[in-house]
């Protein structure tokens, strides 16, 4: 029977590491904060010139924006450094020989790794959002309360889902460097991927009817368009249970895909640089 004690001690270890590096997240919430100022002038000058009505109000946008820019951390755009190099020193062999299982020993390092920088963000990035904007005189611009106590609790569950989506898919990239010297090409691609499938760049239903059928699909829906569509209500209560189910399920996949690659990685591993 496993143990989750040991998968705890290592996410609360990590978690505490993670926590020093005060004066990057400054740095990150002032970018994140600018970016989000930006992205709302951008869609609020569509929205004016708008010749149809669009498919999410402007109040389900700015909130979609907020959110995205609160959570950025969260989403699987980049990897754990330290993890990188344990491949390219040959650490890794020593990951091998630890009494875990190894893919839920960097799973429990990933949600460190997503979670403790986000939290050093979240709090003045939702702080400027809540309250500092309309008193500057920007009411419209504010990031506002669930649409209804139901939608703030569906909103945490499929927070959940969010957060457990984000790790799947971290580590596969991590999985991914038993076969690559590093995991740059990798990444450089997720960076440009997963925050337009996810909505970040730009809320899905504003996409092209065209496109909706492959965007409703992919996994990445589930990181922002589904959680945050859920806090401002654009997604009806009565489907609520159908998009957390929809997450849900791709966690389910891509930890057993996840399982699968470790599994065949295992059976010849080629240590570099020990």
């Amino acid at each position: 029977m496993i143990s989750w004690r040991g998968y705890l001690a290592v996410v609360v270890a990590r978690f505490r590491v993670l926590l020093q590096y005060r004066a990057a997240a400054v740095a990150g919430i002032v970018t994140q904060i600018f970016w989000g100022c930006i992205k709302i002038m951008v869609l609020a000058a569509f929205f004016a010139v708008a010749v149809e009505t669009p498919p999410m109000t402007f109040e389900a946008v700015v909130v979609y924006i907020w959110l995205g820019q609160v959570f950025l951390g969260l989403l699987p755009w980049n990897h754990d450094s330290e993890l990188e190099e344990l491949f390219r020193s040959g650490g890794v062999a020593y990951e091998l020989l630890r009494p875990l299982d190894l893919y839920w020993f960097w799973f429990a390092r990933t949600l460190a790794f997503r979670t403790a920088p986000t939290l050093l963000r979240m709090l003045p990035g939702t702080l400027f959002a809540v309250a500092i904007l309309p008193v500057i005189g920007l009411p419209e611009w504010a990031l506002t309360a669930p649409a209804s106590v139901m939608h703030g609790l569906v909103f945490l569950v499929s927070f959940i889902g969010m957060v457990l989506l984000s790790c799947a898919v971290s580590i596969l990239i991590s999985i991914s460097m038993f076969w690559m010297l590093e995991a740059r090409g990798l990444v450089v691609i997720t960076t440009g991927v997963v925050p337009v499938l996810s909505g970040m760049v730009v809320p899905l239903p504003l996409f092209p009817d065209w496109a909706q059928p492959f965007l409703q699909a992919q996994p990445f829906r589930g990181l922002c368009d589904v959680p945050f569509r859920l806090y401002s209500g654009d997604i009806p209560l009565e489907l609520a249970g159908q998009e957390i189910a929809f997450q849900f399920a791709w966690v389910l996949v891509l930890i057993l895909l996840g399982y699968a690659l470790i599994a065949h990685a295992r059976k010849r591993v080629v240590v570099q640089g020990g």
